[in-house]
Formats: structure tokens, C-alpha cells, sequence
């Protein structure tokens, strides 16, 4: 179940709550406000997971540039080697090749880059829910504890 479903679930708990006359404190269903707070505890374990979801998914795709990078100086040696046959074009072929080989790590750096900005953005944007459903979770336990316990 979504985290922040819980949450919205939390505070129209909150909010269909009974007040007590003369105080800022509700009476809330003890059996629903349980059940929610298990809820989110069964939740937040799966935010975690796709967290580590998307650092599995950036590994793949470090994983997979650098063999596609593999492939390309591969594919770039393989061809000049060809061309070595030819010794008129021997020259050219060697430039071809170590521009090849400079594009393909240009190319393998851009895709790790990429990679990595996605990750941080995925990761930064899960960072600021769970700091939001954090602090929703702190204000609603601060609102339903009675206002004795403020001035200890």
C-alpha cells in the first residue's frame, strides 16, 4: 500500500476525530489509528526496496554502457586491423581507430553520468516523501499527545 495513501488515511482519522471541549486534544479510534500505524510499518520496508531497486537498476546500466563501450573498442580494433592490411590507409585507420576509442569512452562516461543523475534524482525525490511522511508522522503523534507531556 502506498505511504502517502497511509498518511491521508492517518489524518482523516485525525480530522473526523471528536475534540475534547476547552482543549486542542481529539479522541481518536485507538483500533484505527493501530491499524494504520502497522499499516505504514508493512509500507515503508517496500519504499526501502525500490529504493534499492533503482541502485540495481543504475548498476545494470553502468554494467551495460561499459560493455557496450567493450563492444565499441572491440569493434574499433577489430576494424583497424583490417585497414593495417591495406598500408596506404594504414595511417588514416590508426586515427579512426583512437577516435573510435575516445568517442567510446566519451560515450561510456555520458551514460554513467546519466545514469548516476538518475539515480540521484530518484533517490533525492524518495529522500524528500519519506521526509515529508516523516514529519506528517511526528506532527500527527505530537497533536494526539496531551498537552502535559509538551512541558516536560
Amino acid at each position: 500500500m502506498d505511504i502517502l495513501h497511509l498518511v491521508d488515511r492517518l489524518e482523516e482519522l485525525f480530522n473526523n476525530s471528536k475534540p475534547i471541549p476547552l482543549s486542542r486534544n481529539v479522541v481518536v479510534d485507538e483500533n484505527s489509528f493501530m491499524d494504520i500505524i502497522d499499516q505504514m510499518r508493512i509500507s515503508i520496508p517496500d519504499e526501502i526496496k525500490k529504493a534499492q531497486q533503482v541502485i540495481a537498476q543504475k548498476d545494470r546500466i553502468l554494467a551495460q554502457a561499459q560493455e557496450e563501450a567493450n563492444r565499441t573498442v572491440a569493434l574499433a580494433r577489430e576494424k583497424s586491423e583490417k585497414m593495417v592490411e591495406k598500408s596506404e590507409v594504414y595511417q588514416a585507420a590508426q586515427v579512426k581507430v583512437e577516435q573510435l576509442i575516445e568517442q567510446a569512452r566519451k560515450d561510456s562516461i555520458q551514460t554513467q553520468q546519466e545514469a548516476d543523475r538518475y539515480v540521484v534524482e530518484t533517490l533525492s525525490g524518495l529522500e524528500r516523501e519519506l521526509k515529508k511522511i516523516l514529519q506528517q508522522v511526528e506532527n500527527g503523534i505530537k497533536s494526539l499527545q496531551p498537552e502535559s507531556e509538551d512541558r516536560k
